[in-house]
C-alpha cells in the first residue's frame, strides 16, 4: 500500500479560535465501484452557466492526436452549458457551487467513478485537480525533478500501474462528461525547506511543466500502447489549480499569469465574498463556514472538517462517525444556505477520494450535492464554467456584488440593488 502524507497546517484568517488544518492529498483504501451510464438530461434554460453531468460521451470521430498519442484533440468539449450572459438589471444572481478534488486518482476504492455516475444523476459539474504524477508509474519515478527535494521523492504514494490505468480511464470520462482537469501538481511536498510555500515562480514553472509533461506523454513513460489518449488537449485544457496544502500562492501567481491561467484555487481561508482577480487571475479560495457545535469556522473542505473532528487522525473513533458525518453535513449546508439566502456568494467544496473516518466525508458530500442540486438558481459547476461567467458579466455588476459582506442580503432586494448609488 502507497504511503499517504497526512500533515496538516493551522490555517489563520477565521478568527483566533478557529482550527483549519489545510489537507495532505491522496487517496487510500480499497472497495470495487462500477460507474453505469444514465439517460442524457436536459440543461436548465435559463441562458446561464450550469451543471452538466449528463451520461457518459464518447469521443468524437474526427480525432487529432497530439505528441505521443497520450492526448488527443477531439473537437469541442461536450456537455457544456450554453455561453453565459450577463445579468439584466434587477436579477438575482444564481447560486454557484463548486464541487472539486484534489489529487483526483482512482486506487481502486471507487470513489472517482461514484461521483461521476452522482454527478450525472444531478446535471452537476466539478473540477478534478489532477496530480501529474498519478500518470507517471513508479518505475519512472526519476523522471521527476521535485524543486528543492531528492530526484523521484513525493510526499504522496505513487499509484500502481493498474491504478495509473483507471486513473487514466475515469480523467478521460470525466472530461467527456463536461467536467474539468485542473491541475494538483505532483509531489505535494508540505513541509521542510522542500515545501512548495518557499518555491520561487520560476520552481513553480518546472513544476508545471513536468506536470505537464506526465499527462501528455504518460504514453512514453508507460510503453502502454492499448489504451486510448485523454480526449482533450490538456496544454489548452489546464487554466488553473489547487497548491498542495494550499501553500505558495504568492509565488505561484506570476507564473500562473504568464501561463494565461485564469484562476487559482489556493488560497486558504476565505470569506463567502464575491471573488476578485490578483495578479490578473481570479482568487478562489477555499471558504470558512459556520462549524455546528462550535464558535469558529472551519474551511470548506473534508479534511479541514477531519481535522477538528478527531485531530488529525484518518481512523478515529467509529462510534463517533456518524456524528461526525451529521456535523460535517451541517457545516457544508450551513455554508450554502448562509450564501443562498442573502449575497449569493460563490460556495467552493474541496474533497479528496478518500474513505478518512469510515468514508464519512464520502457521504457527507453526496448527502450536500442532494439536498442542494435543484432547488432554484443553483448551479453545480467547475470553476472553468464559473469563471466563463465571471469574464462575461459586467465588471461594475461585479465590484456591485463584492460590497455585500459575508451573509448580507441586498437591502431593498435584488429588484433595486444594482440601481443603488
Amino acid at each position: 500500500m502507497r504511503e499517504i502524507d497526512r500533515r496538516g497546517l493551522l490555517g489563520a484568517g477565521l478568527g483566533a479560535a478557529a482550527a483549519l488544518t489545510v489537507a495532505g492529498c491522496g487517496a487510500s483504501g480499497s472497495s470495487d465501484g462500477g460507474s453505469p451510464g444514465s439517460p442524457e438530461k436536459s440543461p436548465k434554460g435559463d441562458g446561464g452557466a450550469h451543471g452538466t453531468g449528463n451520461g457518459g460521451g464518447s469521443p468524437k470521430k474526427n480525432v487529432r492526436v497530439i505528441g505521443d498519442g497520450s492526448t488527443a484533440d477531439t473537437g469541442k468539449q461536450p456537455k457544456q452549458p450554453a455561453a453565459p450572459v450577463r445579468l439584466e438589471p434587477g436579477q438575482k444572481p444564481p447560486q454557484f457551487v463548486i464541487f472539486s478534488w484534489d489529487g483526483a486518482g482512482e486506487v481502486g476504492n471507487g470513489l472517482f467513478p461514484r461521483f461521476l455516475e452522482i454527478a450525472r444523476q444531478h446535471n452537476a459539474s466539478m473540477t478534478f485537480f489532477l496530480s501529474g504524477l498519478y500518470l507517471l508509474p513508479e518505475a519512472k519515478k526519476s523522471l521527476y525533478r521535485p524543486p528543492n527535494n531528492p530526484r523521484g521523492a513525493s510526499d504522496i504514494g505513487y499509484l500502481t500501474d493498474g491504478h495509473v490505468k483507471e486513473t487514466l480511464k475515469y480523467v478521460s470520462e470525466a472530461w467527456l462528461d463536461g467536467h474539468e482537469i485542473g491541475t494538483h501538481f505532483n509531489g505535494h511536498f508540505c513541509g521542510g525547506s522542500g515545501s512548495v510555500e518557499h518555491w520561487t515562480p520560476a520552481q513553480w514553472q518546472s513544476e508545471i511543466d513536468q506536470a505537464v509533461s506526465f499527462v501528455t506523454q504518460w504514453r512514453t513513460n508507460s510503453g502502454w500502447a492499448d489504451i486510448d489518449p485523454l480526449p482533450f488537449d490538456y496544454r489548452k485544457e489546464l487554466i488553473g489549480g489547487r497548491t498542495p496544502c494550499l501553500l505558495g500562492q504568492d509565488n505561484l501567481l506570476p507564473t500562473a499569469k504568464a501561463l494565461g491561467w485564469r484562476y487559482d484555487a489556493s488560497s486558504p481561508g476565505g470569506r463567502q465574498m464575491w471573488p476578485e482577480k490578483r495578479q490578473g487571475v481570479w482568487d478562489l479560495p477555499l471558504q470558512g463556514v459556520p462549524f455546528p457545535g462550535h464558535s469558529f469556522e472551519v474551511l470548506s473542505m473534508d479534511y479541514n472538517i477531519l481535522a477538528n473532528q478527531s485531530k488529525n487522525s484518518t481512523n478515529g473513533m467509529p462510534s463517533r462517525y456518524p456524528g461526525w458525518r451529521e456535523q460535517a453535513v451541517g457545516a457544508y449546508v450551513a455554508g450554502f444556505d448562509r450564501a443562498y439566502e442573502t449575497n449569493r456568494a460563490p460556495f467552493y467544496i474541496g474533497n479528496h477520494f478518500e474513505e478518512w473516518n469510515g468514508g464519512i466525508y464520502m457521504d457527507a458530500v453526496e448527502e450536500v450535492i442532494k439536498k442542494v442540486a435543484d432547488k432554484p438558481d443553483v448551479r453545480l459547476v467547475s470553476f472553468r464554467q464559473f469563471v466563463d461567467w465571471l469574464d462575461a458579466q459586467d465588471p461594475a455588476v461585479l465590484d456591485k456584488l463584492r460590497t455585500l459582506e459575508v451573509g448580507q442580503a441586498p437591502a431593498g432586494g435584488w429588484n433595486t440593488f444594482f440601481k443603488q448609488a
